[in-house]
């Protein structure tokens, strides 16, 4: 569960007296010397700035304070904390850098509360995570803290787990907390990639581009997401590309332990990588590893509208035995003559073009009247953003799934 709370139970927030640190002499950012113009976005900045460099520690303390307290709480958390940690600390960072942007802010939290659902978590949870979170806060960031950052703190933590809760009531309207799906086929590509396929007990609604969050049933309550490998099929069947990583808990059991039968949980989909059917602007899509699955629903996408826009597709792989896919992406081209498929290897010959997607994509183009689309891991597209941006594609006509969604939940 990441930071949020019920903003009708304001007042149920803040730590117990004992943890409040005492008032340093000189005047602290947000304390009572603080300067009148600090806003309560720049006090929650303050405080983000002084735990960044221990917020392992401050994140450590705020679970425990949780778990403590409220231990009946523990059951929604998977056992090990390492990447619920990681995710607070983004999560409570994000807020405050976007806290004066509405749309932006009002859009992630959005997300954040409907997909907690799938962990269980109700309204009335959201007070006691306020509650430890302000007393972790006070705990760890004396210099900055006081009774106008706490003030700010309450304030902005009732606004947020408002906007997170009234968005998992809306969406509790529409659509179940999650899904189960039977795993139907499971089919091996290389020693480490396999394509699962399965059957969700009932209809799921998506886009081409999207992805969900997947639980197996040896790893509960530990979550991570994978891209639909295809558009929506009219059996209603949903496939992903896994790639087993070292020490991978929910990769390694779908590609070594998965099998048909299985049944899985899915969350609800997620992420905008979605084709604008308005446009008949080209794509360029870049798909690295198992990043080509939205690449491919992508273009499925634009085949079923019955659109002849030109679709570029690099398809990239450390090595031409890593290009798991191609001979699909290979038969798609067949079948469209407006697709163009370019395998690229970082190395090593065999017909690729070789050097890196980044690389390769400046060969060709132009491309600034294109539509850019980004799948893979966050280092390459991050390259590929610059190199995009780089070769005259506006930054806001180049899409890609969340980088901080991307950072350790594939695995």
């Amino acid at each position: 569960m990441a930071a949020g709370g019920d903003g009708r139970q304001g007042g149920w927030f803040g730590p117990d007296p004992g943890e409040r640190p005492t008032e340093a002499a000189a005047p602290a950012a947000g304390g009572a010397g603080a300067p009148d113009d600090a806003t309560e976005a720049a006090l929650l900045r303050r405080t983000l700035a002084e735990i960044e460099p221990i917020a392992d520690k401050v994140t450590s303390y705020f679970y425990a304070l949780l778990f403590l307290r409220h231990p009946d709480l523990r059951a929604l958390f998977p056992v090990a904390m390492d990447a619920q940690r990681d995710r607070l600390f983004k999560a409570l960072l994000t807020a405050a850098t976007h806290a004066e942007d509405t749309a932006t802010l009002t859009a992630y939290l959005t997300g954040l509360g409907r997909g907690h659902r799938k962990y269980g978590t109700l309204p009335e949870h959201y007070p006691a995570v306020g509650e430890c979170l302000i007393g972790a806060l006070a705990r760890h960031a004396p210099r900055s803290w006081g009774p106008r950052t706490e003030a700010a703190w309450v304030g902005a933590y009732t606004t947020l787990s408002q906007i997170m809760i009234d968005a998992a009531a809306r969406d509790e309207l529409r659509a179940p907390a999650w899904w189960q799906a039977e795993v139907v086929a499971h089919e091996p590509r290389t020693p480490d990639v396999a394509v699962v396929t399965v059957r969700p007990d009932q209809p799921y609604p998506f886009r081409a581009g999207q992805y969900t969050a997947l639980e197996t049933p040896w790893w509960p309550r530990v979550w991570r997401h994978y891209s639909f490998a295809s558009a929506p099929r009219s059996d209603g069947l949903l496939s992903f590309h896994v790639k087993a990583v070292p020490a991978g808990w929910v990769s390694n059991a779908l590609v070594h332990r998965a099998r048909p039968g299985d049944v899985l949980r899915l969350g609800g989909p997620a992420g905008s990588m979605t084709v604008d059917h308005r446009t008949d602007n080209g794509l360029l899509c870049l798909g690295g590893g198992t990043g080509i699955a939205p690449i491919k629903a992508l273009v499925e996408d634009v085949a079923q509208y019955g659109g002849r826009r030109s679709v570029e597709v690099f398809y990239g792989a450390r090595s031409n035995g890593d290009l798991y896919d191609i001979e699909t992406m290979l038969r798609m081209q067949q079948s469209h003559p407006w697709l163009s498929v370019r395998p690229v290897v970082d190395a090593g010959p065999g017909g690729a073009l070789s050097g890196g997607l980044p690389g390769a994509v400046r060969e060709f183009g132009p491309w600034h009247t294109y539509e850019a689309y980004l799948s893979g891991p966050p280092g390459m597209i991050r390259r590929g953003v610059d190199t995009l941006v780089g070769v005259g594609i506006p930054s806001h006509r180049i899409r890609h799934d969340s980088i901080e969604e991307l950072v350790g939940t594939r695995n």
